[in-house]
């Protein structure tokens, strides 16, 4: 089952699920918000699809005008921005290392291996440990809140302080967290992490800024298990052309950690358990247009595509308006 959120015209919001055809949605009775409907499978102890298989209508809309006309939502999103967290893991995937290997090129030549194939290595040896044991803890960094998050179809702006944009194609964890405490996975949907990759090659100190951007998922959301292997194709549109594509590969068949382990090493901590709270948790890839080279510009757009997860996550790249940052004022 993979679901989706949208705008009426008269900017009404509607849960649907994607037909198997990918032409139409079938509209979900009474229902606005996955988040509200995850609040309620949790409440009721149920699965989130059958919580919408029975609430679906005979009702359909054809998808390919909510995508034309750019009314689609992010698939799960919360009703406050500041209770909506962004976060990754990097290094998690086979080959992810040489890529980013490649970007710190900088450190010292007699360096016999960067601090970035080391965690790399780690997370081969330890990242997927046997039942009932901690496995090593992956590369974590922080995106922001919901105010980073770009709806599927809209533009991922590009701040004046930025060196670059760049994409990455991944997969995102979502999950609520109930009452008591506990995370509650809905499902994953495709992402564009979208960082900044000149800014980190200075130094991967600066690791934590580059990630400081927007991001987008979707549009859909693939409810229940990860597929191991995971086959996608990510392209960079300028204009009517495409300036560069690749496939990428996700999923635990391709990675270096389980996904239970980087889930583990994230809600650890208590303040990422709040009760109410959404998470949606990118989980790193190997492939990466800058690692090809590929200098994106404002007006280009992403593509990011896989089988399992129905229409492609679509987001152009535009300058962001200017704005004044202001100056700390003294009380």
């Amino acid at each position: 089952m993979r679901l989706v959120q949208f705008l009426t015209p008269e900017s009404e919001r509607r849960v649907a699920v994607a037909e198997p055809d990918g032409v139409y949605l079938r509209i979900v009775a009474r229902a606005q918000s996955v988040y509200d409907m995850a609040r309620q499978a949790i409440e009721a102890d149920v699965g989130l699809a059958g919580l919408v298989e029975n609430h679906l209508t005979d009702e359909l809309i054809d998808y390919t005008i909510i995508r034309d006309e750019r009314r689609l939502l992010p698939p799960v999103d919360h009703p406050d921005t500041a209770r909506w967290l962004v976060t990754g893991t990097g290094l998690t995937h086979l080959g992810s290392a040489s890529a980013r290997d490649a970007m710190h090129t900088a450190l010292e030549s007699d360096e016999p291996k960067s601090d970035s194939m080391r965690i790399f290595e780690w997370g081969l040896k330890g990242g997927k440990p046997s039942p009932g044991e901690t496995g090593v803890q992956p590369e974590w960094f922080y995106k922001g809140d919901g105010r980073c998050v770009v709806a599927p179809g809209h533009a991922l702006p590009l701040p004046k302080f930025a060196d670059d944009g760049g994409e990455e194609a991944e997969v995102v964890g979502v999950y609520v967290i109930d009452d008591a405490g506990t995370p509650c996975r809905l499902g994953f949907a495709l992402g564009n992490e979208f960082s900044d990759h000149v800014m980190e090659r200075q130094n991967y100190l600066y690791l934590a800024h580059s990630k400081l951007r927007a991001c987008a998922y979707g549009p859909e959301l693939l409810v229940g298990e990860l597929p191991g292997n995971v086959q996608g194709q990510v392209r960079l549109w300028r204009g009517n052309e495409v300036i560069w594509e690749s496939p990428f590969a996700s999923g635990e068949d391709n990675m270096s950690h389980a996904l239970s382990n980087l889930e583990f090493h994230h809600f650890k901590y208590p303040n990422f358990r709040r009760p109410g709270d959404l998470h949606c948790h990118f989980f790193g890839t190997a492939t990466l247009s800058f690692s090809a080279d590929v200098e994106t510009r404002p007006g280009d757009e992403f593509e990011i595509s896989a089988e399992n997860f129905g229409a492609s996550l679509r987001n152009p790249m535009t300058a962001a308006a200017e704005t004044t940052v202001p100056q700390v004022k003294v009380l």
